[in-house]
């Protein structure tokens, strides 16, 4: 098969198409390059079936033929890490909602599958952990701006549901819950790779608030697999499904932690929210997942944990081989 993958030049799609590739499909990328970057496949060019479009998901005519070309979509693209949340939110709202409308379009004109990622935000601040599919979510005032991602990924989850309600449009919603791996940036907030290269640097470790907060990390590789086999599945269609890891740690243990695995020099400095982001963000305590659905369905297990996703993004960052590629001169079909 030929599957489209927007945002494929991202962290977790350069991963995906990888594991395509791997299996023997095709994959088309298509990403403006915005958060994703070249360098995450850099290396996958030259293989046989892979190909890259340099454009936008909001530009119905481009989004339109790569749908037509492919059988299958995973949609990916959307504004990524608190920080561009945060400081951009128009950005924000308007690349993921009008992003997710012409995709959504397009897979429904061609009958095509399409598995949407959201996120673990869109349980908001609700405090009932673990995290189930079904539950409510409780989202803060829109005076806030953190919880314009939230928001914007749920309207993408109803619109996704409503095609399948309407006119039975394969669609398969994964609320991923603090993916981490190689080729992950720091660059927009994420904690792991800012950790590991505050830690490597012999830099302080900046925890934002007091650290008591507790996350859930899932290795990419995990998370991919599990991505692959839902797209797969036939019972998937128009289901919800938590994917992640429900190891939970808090964010200052997760800098020790880190520290003592990067020489064990940096300090842990605490940064109040009010230092850390511009006004307009807000925290929530816990967010663990319940994946009890996904591990019925598909026998989902994260097989990695937080040590080897750990152990896993240090060997990358100290690897001297690690580069950034040159873009190419031209990026087409």
């Amino acid at each position: 098969m030929r599957y489209l993958i927007t945002g494929g030049c991202g962290f977790i799609g350069s991963h995906l198409a990888e594991r395509l590739l791997d299996d023997g499909h095709a994959v088309l990328l298509l990403d403006d390059l915005s958060t994703g970057r070249f360098e995450n496949v850099a290396h996958l060019e030259g293989r046989a079936g892979f190909a890259i479009l340099v454009a936008s998901v909001t530009e119905p005519a481009t989004v339109d033929r790569c749908v037509a070309e492919c059988q299958a979509v995973f949609h990916l693209a959307s504004a990524v890490g608190v920080r561009l949340v945060v400081d951009q939110p128009v950005r924000t709202i308007e690349t993921i909602v009008n992003g997710t409308d012409v995709v959504l379009r397009a897979c429904a004109r061609y009958r095509r599958p399409i598995l949407l990622t959201s996120t673990s935000e869109v349980y908001g601040k609700s405090t009932k952990v673990p995290f189930v599919e079904t539950d409510d979510t409780l989202i803060g005032p829109t005076t806030t701006r953190r919880w314009a991602y939230a928001c914007a990924k749920a309207l993408d989850e109803f619109l996704a549901l409503a095609h399948w309600h309407e006119s039975r449009l394969p669609v398969i919603v994964a609320r991923l819950f603090n993916t981490v791996g190689p080729r992950q940036t720091g660059r927009y907030g994420m904690v792991i790779p800012r950790f590991v290269e505050q830690g490597l640097a012999g830099q302080p470790i900046t925890v934002y608030g007091d650290g008591h907060q507790t996350r859930c990390f899932a290795h990419v590789a995990d998370v991919v697999s599990a991505l692959v086999a839902l797209m797969d599945h036939p019972h998937s269609r128009g289901q919800v499904f938590n994917v992640g890891n429900s190891e939970e740690v808090s964010i200052l243990e997760l800098a020790h932690r880190v520290r003592s695995l990067t020489g064990g020099i940096s300090p842990i400095r605490l940064v109040p929210y009010s230092e850390a982001y511009t006004a307009g963000f807000e925290d929530m305590l816990r967010r663990v997942p319940d994946l009890t659905k996904i591990r019925q369905l598909i026998g989902y297990q994260p097989s990695r944990s937080l040590d080897q996703i750990l152990a896993d993004v240090i060997a990358e960052r100290c690897d001297p081989s690690r580069h950034p590629a040159p873009a190419p001169s031209s990026l087409e079909i």
